[in-house]
């Protein structure tokens, strides 16, 4: 996003938000320096702002963890849009991105917004031993409101499990399934589901490190902080234990996850620490069918896509995605060998995108999904949702304070 600001102090203040390209863009973050609001505006620590549309209409809002004031802008093709910011008093706002680790389903870090809810896996799964590599999905629909919380507490009931292995010890096993059916977040009650398989791969779109043309595959996550959680937005930072990369010992990887309100996508950024060399590092998706539908742009346009066929006949299609401000050097198909198949749980392969990492900064990309029971239909449709999308990261919101 491009800012200018005006150097007068003012009681009021005018943003003016222009969108260079020929697509309209609904809903995406505007980011404004805290800051420079708070003193031009002479705000006292304690003083509230209300930001308001060319309607005069209150718009949410949320200042970051990193001091930075967010909110959505909707501005036409080749068009400006204006929005106010003044002292008031906000509306209420609703939650919409929010999330958080739960101890209780082995350390998962899971995360939603109004249209897709992800987790990532923890250190209480790795101490069992399981490869947890990935990203995990979870579908939403029906309903803006956040839905995990509810999810995990009657897929984790402990009085469910209770009656389930009753039903169980008496020989009943249809009516456990029966009930096991009616509280399971993998089965879709109306709001959603789990219906993603994961296994030992890099799942929904993790980024990692390779050495020879082989992935170093990143365990759970060591350690998270949960740097913002609503209203609009949801940052999360994971580190993860040390791993060798070639020859260099305890690289220590840390990811730093964001899902805005209204967004498809997480925008991420992964660093690594006592990596010396410059390393190739792959963005890569699971692929459930070898010859599945791939979209492999990266090279010119800057998205991969996929349409996953979940876990289930009944299930619907997963559209994945991944999407890079910066140029990406290849994008490829790359299918697992049959002993490696039998290590990934039958996955097929991965779609990648390659680039190279340099030891001291970060590797910035956008990944998540969209399911064909909800907003996005069709292959079709998701394609040019990534495409529009890889569009608005090369050419940013441009945005000016009067």
């Amino acid at each position: 996003m491009c800012f200018f600001a005006c150097s007068e102090s003012q009681t009021t203040l005018t943003v003016t938000v222009t969108n260079p390209l020929a697509i309209d863009r609904s809903g995406e973050m505007v980011e404004l320096p805290m800051a420079e609001i708070s003193d031009k505006l002479h705000l006292a620590d304690t003083a509230q702002i209300v930001v308001l549309n060319d309607e005069n209409k209150q718009v949410s809002y949320q200042v970051t963890y990193d001091e930075k004031l967010i909110f959505p802008a909707t501005v036409k093709a080749n068009g400006t849009a204006s929005y106010t910011i003044q002292p008031g008093t906000p509306d209420d706002m609703p939650v919409v991105a929010c999330g958080r680790a739960y101890p209780e389903r082995a350390d998962d870090m899971a995360w939603e917004n109004d249209l897709v809810g992800f987790r990532a896996y923890g250190p209480a799964l790795q101490a069992r031993g399981e490869r947890g590599y990935g990203y995990d999905l979870f579908t939403k629909r029906g309903t803006p409101e956040p839905v995990l919380e509810e999810m995990y507490a009657k897929e984790l009931d402990p009085d469910s499990w209770k009656q389930v292995n009753e039903l169980r010890k008496a020989n009943k096993k249809q009516e456990a399934e029966e009930l096991i059916h009616s509280f399971s977040y993998h089965i879709d009650h109306g709001y959603g589901m789990d219906c993603y398989a994961v296994g030992p791969t890099l799942g929904a779109g993790v980024a990692a490190l390779m050495v020879n043309d082989s992935i170093v595959y990143p365990w759970c996550y060591k350690t998270e902080e949960i740097l913002d959680n609503g209203p609009l937005r949801f940052t999360v930072k994971l580190v993860f234990n040390p791993l060798t990369v070639g020859t260099d010992t305890a690289v220590v990887e840390t990811r730093v996850i964001t899902l805005d309100a209204g967004s498809h996508l997480n925008r991420t950024a992964v660093s690594y620490t006592n990596l010396q060399a410059t390393r190739p590092i792959v963005t890569g998706i699971v692929l459930h069918e070898p010859d599945g539908s791939v979209v492999t742009d990266a090279a010119i346009d800057g998205y991969i896509t996929y349409v996953d066929p979940t876990t289930g006949p009944d299930n619907g299609k997963i559209f994945l995605g991944a999407a890079f401000p910066a140029d990406i050097k290849e994008a490829k198909t790359v299918l697992f060998s049959e002993a490696e198949k039998k290590q990934r749980n039958n996955a097929d392969g991965h779609v990648l995108a390659i680039t190279d990492y340099e030891p001291g900064s970060e590797h910035i990309y956008y990944w998540g999904f969209a399911w064909d029971r909800a907003d996005i239909k069709t292959p079709e449709a998701w394609n040019q949702y990534m495409a529009d999308f890889a569009q608005k990261l090369r050419n940013p919101l441009q945005v000016e304070i009067k």
